[in-house]
């Protein structure tokens, strides 16, 4: 396959040929077989909690433990580096300089970063105030839910440290192009399961 062939890889395909076009779908297909399995691993955590969540045992209730600005800030975080990695993608889409991507890339890491530190300090207050997950069911299922988002998060910062290098290294070829497109599919994934978070828990929790 030629290098005009590859130029935009499962991106801007109008500029392509259909076997590139075909070669980056059959590429990314078993990604979206995985999204969808930890879609569903998801959904059944989201559903325990909804069964768990009367079961305080006296214990903290979600309104006496859940703070809304902090989560706020949060979601905006996930909701920037979801734009950030979006123009990351553009830059790649119309052959920028590998050195646009990479700084899209790094304001994207940045975000997520700042992201986790914000989660951290809303769990170790939660832990300060006997919120800890061995208290009761509603907390056993908040904790199994809640904080398996935030190691996806880890490992889609780990990723992206990856990507970056691969970058330096290797260039905006066809092979690094084609993991970029599953890095986005797996963080814009990531931030549709936190709005879910937010808008399910976070937000109904506070209500008295």
């Amino acid at each position: 396959m030629s290098a005009s062939e590859t130029k935009h890889a499962g991106l801007n395909l109008k500029g392509t040929d259909a076997e590139t076009h075909a070669e980056a779908e059959h590429a990314i297909f078993g990604f979206w077989i995985f999204l969808m399995s930890d879609a569903v691993i998801f959904a059944l955590l989201f559903a325990t909690y909804g069964v768990m969540l009367p079961a305080t045992a006296g214990g903290p209730t979600p309104a006496s433990v859940y703070k809304i600005w902090p989560t706020f800030i949060e979601t905006l975080l996930l909701l920037t580096s979801s734009l950030t990695y979006g123009m990351a993608s553009v830059a790649m889409k119309y052959g920028s300089r590998r050195g646009d991507v990479h700084r899209w890339l790094a304001a994207t890491l940045a975000l997520g970063l700042i992201f986790l530190a914000f989660e951290w300090h809303d769990f170790a207050e939660m832990f300060a105030q006997g919120a800890y997950p061995t208290r009761s069911g509603f907390l056993s299922a908040f904790f199994g839910l809640v904080p398996l988002h935030g190691l996806h998060v880890v490992a889609g910062i780990c990723w992206i440290v990856v990507m970056m290098a691969q970058i330096r290294f290797f260039g905006l070829d066809a092979r690094v192009k084609i993991n970029l497109l599953r890095l986005g599919l797996f963080w814009h994934f990531l931030d549709l399961i936190w709005v879910a978070i937010f808008s399910t828990i976070y937000l109904p929790g506070l209500l008295p």
